[in-house]
Protein backbone atom coordinates (compact mmCIF):
# COMPACT_ATOMS: atom_id res chain seq x y z
CA UNK A 1 0.00 0.00 0.00
CA UNK A 2 1.28 3.28 -0.85
CA UNK A 3 -0.70 6.01 0.88
CA UNK A 4 -0.06 10.04 -0.02
CA UNK A 5 1.52 8.44 -2.98
CA UNK A 6 4.77 6.94 -1.31
CA UNK A 7 5.50 11.23 -0.43
CA UNK A 8 7.55 10.77 2.86
CA UNK A 9 4.63 8.74 4.07
CA UNK A 10 2.55 11.37 4.50
CA UNK A 11 4.96 14.21 6.32
CA UNK A 12 3.69 16.75 3.57
CA UNK A 13 0.42 16.75 5.11
CA UNK A 14 1.82 16.79 8.48
CA UNK A 15 3.67 20.14 7.33
CA UNK A 16 0.74 21.79 6.46
CA UNK A 17 -0.71 21.40 9.93
CA UNK A 18 2.08 22.44 11.86
CA UNK A 19 2.61 25.55 9.72
CA UNK A 20 -1.53 26.00 10.14
CA UNK A 21 -1.26 25.98 13.65
CA UNK A 22 1.54 28.31 13.54
CA UNK A 23 -0.59 30.61 11.63
CA UNK A 24 -3.02 30.46 14.31
CA UNK A 25 -0.73 31.11 17.06
CA UNK A 26 1.00 33.87 15.23
CA UNK A 27 -2.44 35.76 14.71
CA UNK A 28 -3.67 34.89 18.21
CA UNK A 29 -0.42 35.14 20.49
CA UNK A 30 -1.04 39.22 20.41
CA UNK A 31 -4.06 39.40 21.79
CA UNK A 32 -3.04 36.59 25.12
CA UNK A 33 -0.53 38.46 26.39
CA UNK A 34 -0.12 38.80 30.48
CA UNK A 35 -0.32 42.80 29.96
CA UNK A 36 -3.69 42.70 27.95
CA UNK A 37 -5.19 40.61 30.20
CA UNK A 38 -4.71 43.05 32.99
CA UNK A 39 -6.19 45.96 31.23
CA UNK A 40 -9.48 45.10 32.83
CA UNK A 41 -9.17 46.17 36.79
CA UNK A 42 -11.56 44.45 39.27
CA UNK A 43 -13.26 46.88 41.13
CA UNK A 44 -11.06 46.16 44.45
CA UNK A 45 -8.33 48.10 42.56
CA UNK A 46 -10.44 50.89 41.13
CA UNK A 47 -11.67 51.49 44.96
CA UNK A 48 -7.67 51.41 46.14
CA UNK A 49 -7.20 53.79 43.52
CA UNK A 50 -9.86 56.35 44.68
CA UNK A 51 -8.49 56.32 48.22
CA UNK A 52 -4.99 57.24 47.01
CA UNK A 53 -6.13 59.92 44.88
CA UNK A 54 -8.08 61.18 47.97
CA UNK A 55 -11.51 60.78 46.13
CA UNK A 56 -13.40 58.97 48.74
CA UNK A 57 -12.86 59.31 52.38
CA UNK A 58 -11.84 56.54 54.45
CA UNK A 59 -15.73 55.36 55.43
CA UNK A 60 -16.74 55.35 52.13
CA UNK A 61 -13.44 53.47 51.21
CA UNK A 62 -14.51 50.75 54.06
CA UNK A 63 -18.03 49.88 53.09
CA UNK A 64 -17.23 50.02 49.67
CA UNK A 65 -14.73 47.56 50.57
CA UNK A 66 -16.95 45.45 52.75
CA UNK A 67 -20.10 45.50 49.97
CA UNK A 68 -17.41 44.19 47.06
CA UNK A 69 -15.79 41.39 49.20
CA UNK A 70 -19.43 40.21 50.61
CA UNK A 71 -20.10 39.20 46.51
Amino acid sequence: MHFFNGHFGGMHFIWWIVWFILLIWIFYAPYDLPYTKNRKEDPLRILKKRYAKGEITKEEYEESKKLLKSE
